[in-house]
């Protein structure tokens, strides 16, 4: 019995552990069948919480990137410049950000093999933080590839993604009621208020799809009478109607908010 409780202990431990994909698109390309491996990959490591490509819509060759991965959930990043570096400029400074912020990585996966982020490796690492990197064989940097804590070739993906899928996975519930729901939309906004971020249904949506592991979108969502939302904007007009947020312009407010400004 001890045995089984330890066991479970590590799975929910790992499963805690908040993962950020940072994808350089110039550097290391991937097809959109390995983009899908890398994301098994990503969840295998923890609890995916967000996942950046960058790429340049000024080069032809990298156009297509924001429709295939867009269509893969990713953030794509468009740096529209020809200066040298731009891209990987932009890649490390939004990587220092999230490590900053409120839902700071544990895990970094980098896909690329420039030698520019040797500094950003570093500074990873004296942060405490895991580095996972993929690149293309005979297109990684030695040094880069000697101070990442995990490295793989972007041909080991489905090797890894085989691997991963014969062991026992940890159980996420299919659903989570309607109280634990109201629990992380107010959440969700608190935390988009202290980041200044905006919060409209899309960026709420995001942030509690990265704060509760068992969050799976509106559908997961299961009401009182055993029924779940067919969509996110119908679980808003439910919290709405039972007092606990207001919407205003798309926007969302939590009513207790409203009541310490009053």
């Amino acid at each position: 019995m001890r045995d089984i409780s330890i066991a479970s202990n590590i799975k929910n431990n790992h499963n805690q552990l908040k993962v950020f994909i940072f994808w350089d698109y110039q550097n290391t390309r991937l097809s959109l069948h390995e983009a899908q491996l890398l994301l098994t990959f990503a969840k295998s490591q923890g609890r995916l919480t967000g996942k950046n490509v960058y790429y340049n819509s000024q080069c032809k060759d990298q156009a297509a990137v924001k429709e295939d991965m867009a269509s893969l959930g990713f953030n794509c990043v468009n740096v529209p410049c020809n200066l040298k570096d731009s891209a990987d400029n932009q890649l490390i400074a939004d990587c220092l950000e999230e490590i900053d912020s409120n839902l700071s990585p544990d895990i970094v996966i980098l896909i690329s093999g420039d030698g520019d982020f040797i500094k950003l490796v570093r500074n990873l690492q004296k942060l405490g933080k895991k580095n996972i990197m993929f690149a293309q064989i005979g297109n990684v940097k030695h040094k880069l590839k000697e101070l990442a804590d995990e490295f793989y070739f972007v041909d080991d993906l489905p090797k890894l993604v085989v691997e991963i899928t014969q062991v026992p996975t940890t159980f996420v519930a299919d659903h989570i009621n309607y109280s634990e729901a109201i629990e992380y939309l107010t959440e969700a906004i608190k935390t988009a208020f202290s980041q200044n971020k905006p919060t409209n249904f899309s960026s709420i949506n995001n942030l509690m799809l990265q704060i509760c592991p068992n969050y799976q979108g509106s559908s997961s969502i299961q009401r009182p009478d055993g029924k779940k939302f067919k969509s996110f904007s119908q679980f808003i007009d439910a919290a709405v109607k039972d007092g606990k947020v207001r919407k205003q312009n798309q926007e969302l407010f939590l009513i207790e908010l409203d009541r310490v400004a009053a």
